[in-house]
């Protein structure tokens, strides 16, 4: 049986390992699930070949070499009525209401059997537009992004994975302001990744800080400096991570189906731009298997290895589009008139580290290239050759797809192949975030990603309650402590991603987009302190450099800073950062860690606050006017830092009519003000709940519920202690700056799975790198 570190196996076990209705184990070992999916895709071929198939995927899956994506390892031969795609693109969506929720439906079922979507919300009228034939004004296309973002949540909780959705709108569009701004707001459209649609002519506009007019349907709403669009977008990512840049003229130029098709959105991570019902599924090659002699003088990758298993992994992925479900009928028939696949690498920071080269460094960059273009290359001849064997995709015009740009700049042998033998496949390479699927591979670096953290350590609650501390390296550096010892310094070929500068980022997501046809998913990860006017510069830097799109992820006061350590990194001996030691040690440094220790001005949230035998506190009289008797709200504090906070809450009333909910309110949220950061979210979640039944008019103001006005006493006790700024005097961004300041700064973010403060960014996801949750593969 494969020997995997014991997080590599509590995420197969959660994830991938198939399992009965009742929990009942199918697959007995990972080789067990290895076998299910090569048979299952073998399924495609004909019956006389298949076993022969299934042992040949089966041998590219062992030792992880090749990896297809979580869905189709969770997916492949379960039998449930399950898509083995990732990534969807919906449909146009019509300015009507009509169609507007018709749409909605269809992504809700697309969800629902697993799909991440992506929208162009452009074609929706802007806010304040007139609607005929109804004497109303339009609410405006944001409005509606609040609907999918609550029929997202709505499909999250039916299932173990979050959904995942790309929000994208029209640089030109008129309400591209309350879009940039709209993540601001707390608690909204956090199921969306969001993302402007920046055209050639808004760059040259900001460039030349030239006029620029938001139009739609050509009418021309209002007119703006393109400079100062394009700072409002970058104050929003520099504050908060989002919105990202997608380049939506540079996407369409180079689509190798740029005759058939317009695209203007993409799958929610970003690697796969998509036209309307556009489906693709994803699979990676493990570059970091492939190393032979790692971190000796002859080390190197093996490029005939990778070359086979090119071939091998692109009829894998056809093959999965026939035994895959569809969400959608109009889903099937465009996937398989084009029968696109997302084909690319993951464990290349690692494989790098392994020969020798430092990621993002000149000699590195050509390694990549190289690497890439024989991905490329035998991953073109292998859709040629099974176009040769079962068919070209059907909207193969061999004139027309020659003509494309992408397919210009093939080698002349690969042209000629595409000529004589056409294509099976319209596109065939993406480079996807690996997250999960990489913890499962022995934890290597994911996607094109550097590595993350050397070392962390996680914290595993026994069922007894106990809990235990478990070290979990990355797979290159436990391969080298192994080689040369725990205590052996690492070389310099080991870099992490807070250390690298944005540069080396940019240039290795540039270096790899040049040989991919689709796209690729990566986060460059910027220091907190980065000043804005560089922070800006790095997104001009990606449209010169020929990326397709850029996201960054900066530390801040919104989002909150990625992972602290509880250890000091060792450092090697050209002084770059190394891996943590013994857990044991003091002096943290910024780096992915552990869920406990550390920085003490860091209030972790998995670990509640202590309770001291005497708090001060308030209670409220709470007069429902549906109720015989008044609530009791007894809110207490908690003297942190110098600074009083909320630490828990009791709700009593004569009324027994309450008592089960207030009971369950109170410890809830008692349970979330004693794990400490910024409770002021609880305040929203309560003042946004509306009773079908009506409100009641309280002091002067409406009260959609009663929930509402327990949240408006929770909000001004707040106020009162001095924990919220008071928020009628406060308003705007003024206000925005108070709050951060009043709460601090956000704490390291929770996962919503295990509960541990361990999610990290990366390629667009989130990823918890305790238990492996993802809000994308």
């Amino acid at each position: 049986m494969v020997d995997l570190a014991p997080i590599s196996q509590r995420i197969w076990d959660m994830k991938y390992r198939l399992k009965q209705a009742d929990g009942t184990p199918v697959d007995e070992s990972v080789e067990d699930s290895w076998m299910r999916v090569a048979k299952a895709l073998a399924e495609a071929e004909q019956a006389d070949v298949q076993d022969d198939w299934a042992r040949a995927f089966y041998a590219a899956l062992q030792d992880f070499r090749v990896m297809p994506a979580g869905r189709i390892v969770a997916g492949a031969g379960s039998a449930r009525d399950v898509t083995l795609f990732n990534c969807f693109v919906m449909g146009t969506v019509p300015d009507t209401m009509d169609g507007i929720f018709s749409h909605l439906r269809e992504a809700a079922l697309t969800m629902q059997q697993g799909g991440g979507i992506g929208y162009d919300f452009s074609t929706i009228r802007p806010r304040g537009a007139p609607v005929r034939g109804v004497g109303s004004d339009a609410s405006g296309p944001v409005s509606f992004m609040d609907v999918w973002d609550a029929m997202c949540r709505t499909i999250m909780s039916a299932g173990s994975r979050r959904g995942a959705m790309m929000g994208c709108l029209r640089c030109d569009h008129p309400d591209i302001e309350e879009f940039v701004d709209a993540k601001q707001e707390p608690g909204r459209l956090r199921m969306f990744n969001v993302s402007v649609l920046a055209t050639d002519a808004f760059m040259q506009a900001v460039r030349e800080d030239a006029d620029w007019p938001l139009v739609f349907q050509g009418e021309t709403y209002r007119t703006l400096k393109a400079r100062r669009l394009w700072d409002r977008i970058m104050r929003a990512t520099y504050q908060a991570a989002e919105p990202g840049v997608i380049f939506i003229d540079r996407i369409n130029q180079k689509n190798n189906m740029w005759y058939a098709e317009t695209i203007s959105s993409t799958n929610p991570c970003g690697e796969q731009p998509l036209p309307p019902y556009g489906a693709c599924l994803l699979g990676s090659i493990n570059l970091a298997r492939l190393v032979e002699r790692p971190f000796t003088a002859q080390a190197r990758l093996d490029t005939d290895a990778l070359a086979d298993l090119t071939h091998t992994a692109v009829r894998m992925l056809d093959n999965a589009i026939d035994i895959s479900r569809f969400p959608l009928e109009t889903q099937r028939r465009e996937a398989q008139d084009k029968r696109r696949i997302g084909l690319g690498v993951t464990g290349l920071a690692d494989a790098l580290a392994m020969v020798g080269l430092t990621y993002g460094a000149q000699d590195a960059v050509s390694a990549t290239e190289s690497w890439m273009a024989t991905l490329q290359r035998h991953a073109y001849l292998a859709s040629t050759e099974l176009a040769q064997e079962k068919g070209a995709f059907p909207l193969f015009d061999a004139d027309r797809y020659l003509a494309g740009e992408t397919i210009r700049g093939l080698d002349a042998d690969v042209r000629r192949a595409i000529a004589d033998q056409g294509m099976r496949n319209a596109l065939v390479t993406s480079v996807a975030p690996t997250g999960t699927i990489s913890l499962f591979a022995d934890n290597v670096s994911s996607g094109l990603e550097p590595i993350f953290s050397f070392a962390y350590t996680r914290n595993l609650l026994a069922p007894d309650g106990s809990r235990t501390r478990e070290t979990v390296q990355d797979y290159a550096v436990r391969l080298y402590r192994q080689m040369h010892g725990e205590d052996a310094d690492l070389p310099a070929s080991f870099v992490d991603a807070q250390t690298l500068s944005p540069s080396a980022h940019l240039v290795m997501q540039a270096a790899v987009q040049k040989y991919v046809d689709s796209s690729v998913s990566k986060t460059i990860n910027l220091p907190e302190e980065i000043a804005f006017e560089a922070f800006k510069d790095v997104y001009l830097q990606a449209y010169d450099m020929g990326c397709k799109g850029c996201t960054t992820y900066r530390p801040n006061p919104v989002t909150g800073a990625v992972l602290e350590t509880s250890a000091p990194q060792q450092t090697p001996a050209d002084g770059h950062h190394g891996a943590a030691p013994a857990a044991d040690e003091p002096a943290p440094a910024r780096q992915p860690a552990a869920a406990d220790g550390g920085d003490p001005s860091i209030v972790y949230m998995t670990q509640p606050l202590d309770r001291p035998e005497v708090l001060p506190g308030r209670t409220y009289k709470l007069k429902w006017p549906e109720s015989d008797h008044a609530l009791y709200i007894t809110l207490n504090d908690v003297v942190q830092d110098g600074r009083r906070r909320p630490f828990e809450i009791f709700i009593n009333s004569k009324n027994m009519e309450h008592y089960a909910w207030t009971v369950a309110l109170t410890r809830m949220i008692s349970a979330v003000f004693r794990r400490g950061g910024d409770v002021s979210f609880v305040v929203e979640e309560l003042k946004a709940v509306f009773d079908p039944r009506g409100g009641a008019w309280l002091h002067g103001s409406y009260k959609p519920s009663l929930l509402a006005a327990i949240g408006e006493v929770i909000e001004q006790h707040m106020i009162d202690i001095g924990f919220l700024p008071d928020r009628q005097n406060i308003t705007g961004e003024k206000a925005q700056q108070a709050l951060r300041q009043a709460v601090g700064a956000a704490p390291p973010r929770q996962c919503p799975r295990c509960g541990q403060a361990a999610v990290v960014q990366q390629e667009g996801c989130e990823i918890c790198t305790a238990c492996g949750h993802s809000t994308c593969t």
